[in-house]
Formats: structure tokens, sequence, C-alpha cells
């Protein structure tokens, strides 16, 4: 299992940043650009999600 406290420092960051906050931004990121096409979907075919 990985270390999920190892840090790293990112390019344009003054601190470092463990492993957990890298993937749980990217579950962020995701998650916000899936709702974003959901958006656009439903503004184009009427649908929901339901």
């Amino acid at each position: 299992h990985p270390d999920l406290e190892r840090t790293a420092r990112l390019p344009g960051r003054d601190r470092e940043v463990s492993l957990r906050w890298i993937l749980v931004h990217m579950i962020e990121e995701i998650a916000r650009h899936a709702g974003h096409a959901d958006l656009l979907r439903e503004a184009l075919d009427g649908a929901t999600g339901d």
C-alpha cells in the first residue's frame, strides 16, 4: 500500500502536500468536470439523471 502521508512539493506551491491531498484533489476535480459535462448534456437533450 502506498504511504498516503508521503509529501512532495508541487510546482507553484509554497508548501509540500501529501499523497492523500493529491488524491483527494484529483477526485474533486474529476467530480467537478463530470458535473459540468452532465449539466451540458442536460442542456442539450433535456434529460435528467433521475
